[in-house]
């Protein structure tokens, strides 16, 4: 630890020029004895540090003094300032190592690529955190806790205790055997097995973790796309299944396509509207997808989705009659 804060001193020093000791301790959430004693290692340790002394004094580096990223041209600058305006580190707990680390790639930049970098850094926005229709894009928070503690397991390649809320489950705990992380959408998700069984776990439903000794029982390569794929395959293939036969407006067609888990018949119908015959994950994916396109969508079938979408209309219909 105190040996980030000695660089991040370093890099500060090397952004502002000059900053006094209580500036220092503000900007490291350290006391300003803390920086006095860092400010003496790092002289110890030949980073050419010193004092000024006045109103307007502080510590400073000498001038010139610096490292640098050799070899990098300025698409390769950009590239790497763009990959660190994504939010997918938030998912794994890695925000602040995110952060930190691109100060220092920034300060250890050729002097010719920084400034033209950042500045075209700033002008490309990534996943911004709302729409164009003001719908915020929230991304699950993982306890700081609890994503170094999966992180280890992860990366050591050890066991994993983990307690985990599955949807409409009691907590319970498990051991697993950790594979990689996955983020999709702002969203964590750890893959593992479980007594030789894929499992699939959502970060942010987990509400303790704890790395264990024992080595786990994983393959020594893998090929984390192909895993979240077929990972994926299983959840669309699984669970309590529906298939619907709907009528659909064809300006709302995409709509419709865009929900479903797969489009198994299509055909047109002689007013125009589309007949197609679609899957949905369970009865409550099917009802929801359903009701989000209004009168542009008629459910022919099962019986069961249409009175259930009839029973909605009707209890919303009593909800906004005339009042006395």
């Amino acid at each position: 630890m105190r040996a980030d804060r000695l660089v991040s001193l370093v890099l500060l020093l090397r952004q502002h020029g000059r900053l006094s000791a209580a500036a220092l301790a503000r900007e490291l959430e350290v006391s300003t004895r803390t920086v006095l004693r860092d400010i003496e290692a790092l002289s110890a340790a030949g980073v050419p540090v010193y004092a000024e002394r006045g109103r307007h004094g502080g510590f400073a580096l000498l001038p010139g003094f610096r490292t640098e990223l050799t070899g990098l041209n300025h698409d390769e600058a950009l590239a790497l300032l763009v990959a660190g305006s994504r939010r997918g580190a938030q998912a794994f707990g890695l925000g602040s190592a995110l952060a930190s680390a691109m100060l220092k790639v920034v300060d250890a930049l050729p002097e010719s690529y920084r400034d033209t970098a950042a500045g075209a850094a700033e002008r490309l926005l990534i996943d911004p955190e709302a729409d164009l229709l003001s719908r915020r894009l929230v991304a699950e928070e993982v306890p700081d806790a609890i994503a170094a503690e999966v992180l280890r397991a992860v990366f050591a390649g050890h066991k994993l205790r983990i307690h985990y809320a599955a949807v409409d489950q009691t907590p319970k705990w498990r051991t697993v055997d950790p594979i990689g992380l996955v983020t999709v959408r702002d969203r964590g998700y750890l893959l593992a097995t479980r007594s030789g069984a894929d499992r699939t776990y959502r970060l942010s439903r987990v509400l303790a973790a704890k790395e264990l000794a024992e080595p786990a029982q994983r393959p020594d390569r893998v090929d984390l796309d192909r895993a979240w794929q077929e990972r994926s395959t299983q959840f669309r293939t699984g669970g309590d299944q529906v298939t619907v036969l709907v009528r659909v407006d064809p300006t709302r067609r995409e709509d419709l396509v865009g929900t479903v888990l797969a489009v198994r018949a299509e055909e047109a119908d002689p007013d125009g509207w589309l007949r197609l015959e679609v899957t949905f994950q369970d009865p409550r994916h099917a009802e929801w997808a359903l009701w989000q396109l209004t009168t542009n969508a008629e459910a022919l079938a099962p019986q069961w989705l249409r009175n259930s979408l009839r029973n909605r209309a009707a209890a919303i219909a009593t909800r906004y009659g005339v009042s006395s």
